[in-house]
């Protein structure tokens, strides 16, 4: 069982917070993981930053320029990792676009994902058939979970398919927007519960416009949890000490 495994038996309503490695400055990583954790987050997706970003608004677009004019590297992403991994056992996802994974070499990305003690990947752009043909038996032999994304436009039998691919948890967009969107939770409230009642295999989060306590909460009301990205980011972008942006930020969510 690793680490996302047992977070999901042992917990409910999870705080999954996204944050791109690299910025604000080069080094603020590994303190800003060590501070969600004292914060009582429960897991983090740490993003690597990348030139096109498909799935992400310009928030976390900015995030991604910020931290490559910082230099910031996949391999000093996987040093980082290390380093948290030094004092925390927070289950940890890394998440990022297929070209990246190419130009490093799939193979080595996966192992050294792995070595460092990354607990699960999300590659939007990476369609389903081509892991499950190529990647899939890799992946599992070297512990990892592949998370793959739904979407209200997502049809029942491609859940199906992505939610059999997936381990982990199934990420559930909460509307068909980029991320940072403010959408409205409870306007979805069919697609979501179209989702729970197919019964599927992983346990869900939703992402994608949760932003405060009200949309924290709805989301929780229909999965495990909640995936927190762009609110994120632009708390970390206010004046003050990396420690008092994010328990800030934090109470906000969980008062």
């Amino acid at each position: 069982m690793n680490r996302i495994e047992n977070l999901f038996q042992n917990k409910k309503n999870i705080l999954n917070i996204y944050l791109t490695a690299g910025y604000p400055k080069l080094n603020d990583t590994v303190e800003i993981v060590k501070e969600l954790e004292n914060a009582g987050v429960d897991m983090v997706e740490i993003g690597m930053p990348f030139s096109d970003p498909l799935a992400d608004g310009p928030v976390i677009q900015h995030s991604s320029t910020v931290a490559l004019k910082n230099c910031m590297t996949l391999n000093l992403i996987f040093s980082q990792i290390q380093e948290i991994r030094k004092s925390s056992d927070i289950p940890i996802i890394m998440m990022g676009y297929f070209n990246q994974l190419m130009q490093y070499g799939e193979e080595a990305f996966f192992e050294k994902a792995a070595h460092c003690g990354v607990d699960g990947l999300i590659i939007p752009d990476l369609p389903v058939e081509i892991y499950s043909e190529t990647y899939n038996d890799k992946v599992k032999k070297l512990g990892l979970d592949m998370i793959f994304l739904i979407s209200p436009q997502t049809e029942n039998e491609r859940i199906r398919l992505l939610d059999e691919a997936s381990s982990g948890f199934l990420y559930v967009v909460s509307s068909a927007s980029t991320t940072g969107k403010i959408s409205n939770m409870e306007q979805e409230k069919s697609y979501f519960e179209r989702i729970q009642k197919m019964k599927l295999k992983n346990p869900l989060l939703i992402g994608f416009g949760i932003s405060d306590k009200k949309s924290y909460d709805t989301a929780c009301n229909y999965a495990s949890g909640a995936i927190i990205g762009s609110a994120f980011i632009r708390a970390l972008e206010k004046n003050g000490s990396i420690k008092q942006s994010v328990h800030e930020f934090i109470k906000t969510i969980r008062p």
